[in-house]
């Protein structure tokens, strides 16, 4: 029998969710979104729970991007759906009521960075790697991260990080504002659960609130959600030419990518 994609533990009024994919790093496939998707909208209406933890199984990886064998062959208007459905479930997380820590160990890339960007807060372990290295398969990103990077580390920053693909470690995370700690290894869950404790203390109502108040900074003009449609639609854009093609091609063989710009 398959073991689950996504492991659940309840911690005495807390929710610890893990990707449990090690075999592929947590790469993110369309399934293991959907759960969680469930997971985290079930809590919504839970008393008993107070906020989540998100994290991925092993030390290597909190989620090292999407599944790109679910895509590599899409055309435009499935790359566009599949856009438009991952910027729903991450708008669903980011606008829910309860409090949602992402634990980060090991890489979080593409994906798995959008992912952590759309959780309300972000602890790091020391060997984390977050990247969007989309340009190296001839892409964008598609679940928010044009969006949601430039908001939390600024405009310059997250263009040097989506156009030169590069990976950064956890100290360089946490000096841009990425992430709001760092921590060893052998300590994150502790310190995701501890900082958890800590809001669910508070008043629960005041806690959704700030919540949903600081994304109403973010999600209230019309020009915020025209840069998700813009992106959805880029995405898919980008599944009809021939360097994505390439790119695709070239990761899974493992080799370097020979673009021409077509």
């Amino acid at each position: 029998m398959d073991a689950p994609l996504l492991l659940t533990e309840e911690r005495a009024g807390l929710l610890l969710l893990t990707i449990n994919r090690p075999q592929s790093l947590n790469a993110l496939n369309r399934e293991l979104l959907s759960l969680i998707d469930q997971a985290v909208s079930a809590v919504s209406a839970r008393a008993d729970i107070a906020g989540i933890i998100l994290t991925g199984s092993g030390e290597k990886a909190f989620a090292a991007g999407a599944d790109i064998s679910e895509f590599a062959h899409f055309t435009p208007e499935q790359g566009t759906r599949l856009s438009v459905q991952g910027h729903q479930i991450l708008n669903r997380i980011e606008a829910g009521p309860k409090p949602v820590i992402a634990a980060v160990n090991g890489f979080a890339l593409g994906g798995g960075c959008e992912l952590a960007m759309a959780c309300h807060l972000r602890i790091a372990s020391e060997n984390a790697r977050f990247g969007q290295p989309e340009v190296n398969l001839g892409t964008i990103p598609g679940y928010g991260g044009t969006q949601r990077l430039a908001e939390l580390v600024g405009k310059g920053r997250a263009l040097e990080l989506l156009l030169t693909g590069n990976m950064i470690d956890a100290t360089e995370a946490y000096r841009i504002g990425l992430v709001n700690r760092v921590v060893p290894q052998a300590e994150l869950i502790a310190a995701a659960e501890a900082m958890l404790r800590t809001i669910a203390s508070k008043g629960p109502l005041a806690v959704a609130r700030c919540i949903d108040l600081v994304n109403a900074k973010y999600r209230s003009e019309p020009a915020v959600g025209a840069g998700y449609t813009m992106e959805s639609e880029a995405f898919g854009e980008m599944m009809a030419s021939a360097d994505f093609r390439e790119g695709t091609q070239a990761f899974m063989e493992k080799r370097k990518a020979v673009f021409t710009g077509a």
